[in-house]
């Protein structure tokens, strides 16, 4: 059997929810980022990484960057509908070509509560609204929408279902 660990970044809790979903239904070992040393990452056959995404980056993604892998899985969670979104930039900001070749990448659809946002993130947040809200309608990305449509509230699109496709992959690795 294959040693396993799913690493996640989490801020608001949406990464947390996956990691621990895919843990538990791989059987794999699960860590917050911050609580596993990076040389402990190669004693792991497949280390899974999961990292929300702001401004353009997955969160901690650095983590798994910096330090060697046997092999690597990431997923990203963000507000947009991974069905519709193109996440070619946020890759291409974080991994060579070369690399993303060799690791396997899923989207995630998170949630986010206006309220509890830090400073920050409400005025970034404010920032990309009112940037969306500029664009003709014709020229909305789904993640412009996406903020549209939900600024200001509270919304939750974690789904147990859509982390499937990450289960049988580690799965048909054992």
């Amino acid at each position: 059997m294959k040693k396993i660990a799913v690493i996640y970044k989490s801020k608001y809790g949406s990464t947390k929810k996956y990691a621990e979903w895919i843990a538990e239904e791989t059987g794999a070992k699960v860590f917050e980022a911050s609580e596993i040393q990076p040389e402990r990452l190669k004693e792991f056959d497949l280390v899974v990484y999961g990292g929300g995404l702001y401004a353009g980056g997955i969160n901690g993604v650095k983590l798994v960057t910096k330090n060697e892998c046997k092999r690597l899985a990431v997923f990203t969670v963000g507000l947009a509908d991974p069905a519709i979104t193109d996440y070619s930039e946020h890759l291409n900001n974080q991994f060579s070509k070369e690399r993303q070749l060799e690791i396997k990448f899923f989207h995630l659809r998170g949630g986010v509560d206006y309220k509890k946002l830090n400073m920050v993130h409400k005025g970034l947040m404010a920032l990309v609204k009112s940037q969306s809200q500029k664009k003709p309608i014709e020229q909305q990305t789904s993640e412009d929408k996406g903020i549209l449509e939900t600024y200001g509230g509270v919304v939750d699109f974690t789904d147990k279902a859509a982390i499937t496709s990450i289960v049988e992959f580690v799965n048909g690795l054992k």
